[in-house]
Parts: structure tokens; sequence; C-alpha cells
């Protein structure tokens, strides 16, 4: 995608008052308010995408989607509650952290993969070690509870973020966060527990 950009654009050169007007014709499916909405923000928003994001591939996917939940979000907006540049800024904010952190969570996941590869030339000790651990790891697992053992299952093993976790699980996205650290200092202590005993 290729953030458009108008020749003389000018930040805040429409008001709030004439964006806000724009957002029900948007509900009602009007193209051409969208693109002078579009036209309005794009430039803001890649520009928040990029400063988070820090690459400009994964800045214009975040750009769509933003203007995709512009779109479908729409009728919901209320005027007497904000702004429109303030309101898709949240939202592009939002959607740049939950791609960092999600872009993390794939990174560390082939890092643990990359780890609990057993080389092919394992004798019978390096197997056994491998096991053991394995083992270790499983059995503390077992101690969480399951709401934690859930939530960080999904979120180590599934690589959803946070937020997919919460919505994955039907719960607040506070919750989901205090399950899944909760749940890494949980499992931390057993297996310091069992590194000791």
């Amino acid at each position: 995608m290729v953030v458009r950009q108008s020749r003389f654009w000018h930040p805040m050169t429409i008001e709030n008052a004439t964006l806000a007007a724009l957002l029900p014709r948007v509900a009602t499916g009007d193209h051409v308010a969208f693109a002078t909405l579009y036209d309005e923000l794009s430039s803001m928003v890649f520009g928040i995408a990029k400063r988070v994001a820090r690459d400009g591939t994964h800045a214009e996917e975040i750009t769509q989607e933003v203007f995709v939940d512009l779109w479908r979000l729409a009728a919901r907006f209320d005027a007497a509650k904000g702004n429109v540049r303030s309101w898709a800024a949240t939202i592009a904010h939002r959607r740049a952290v939950d791609r960092v952190r999600s872009e993390q969570a794939h990174r560390n996941r082939e890092r643990v993969d990359a780890l609990a590869v057993v080389p092919a030339k394992s004798g019978p000790e390096e197997l056994a070690v491998d096991g053991e651990s394995r083992q270790r790891a499983m059995s503390a697992l077992g101690r969480l509870s399951p709401p934690q053992r859930e939530a960080l299952e999904l979120a180590y093993y599934g690589g959803l973020t946070h937020v997919e976790v919460a919505d994955q699980l039907g719960i607040a996205l506070g919750t989901a966060k205090t399950r899944i650290r909760d749940g890494l200092l949980r499992l931390r202590s057993v297996l310091r527990e069992e590194a000791s005993s």
C-alpha cells in the first residue's frame, strides 16, 4: 500500500468538526468522504506507525489496518468525547504496539524452537538431559493455575499478543497481562525450586 499525500498537505487542514461530520457519511459507505478522511489523516497515521514499528513495510500495513478500523468503526465515533485526529492516532498507536509485540513474540518463539532442536549427532547423555529439561518444564507448567497456564500457552506456544490472548479467552486486556506476568513469575519460581532440590 502506498500512502497518498495531498500535494498541499498541511497538518490540521480540516477542522475537527468537519472531520467529525465526515464519519457518519463514512459509516454509510460514502467513498468520497472516506477518501477525504484518508487524505487528511494518512500522513499522521503512517508517521505514528513508523515511529513505533520502525519499519516502513510494517507501517504501511498498520496504516491500512487503521483505515479499515476507521471505516468499520465510523458509526461509533462520538464527537462529544474527543476529536477525530486523536481517535485515529490512538487506534494507530495501539495497532503499531500490537504489531511490535506480535513480531517480538514470533522472534522469541523462533529462538525457543531453535534451542529445542536436538542436534542430529546427540548421544544418549545429551538426549537424556534434553528429555529431563522438557519433563521439568512440563512439570512446572502443571503447577500453575489453569488460567495462568492457558494464558501462557496461548502467548508463547500460540504466539498470540496480549490483546489476542484477551480476545481468545474473553477477558479484559489487563487480566490477560496479569495472568501472563504472574504465570511467568510462578514458572520461574517453580523451576528454581526444582533446580535447588
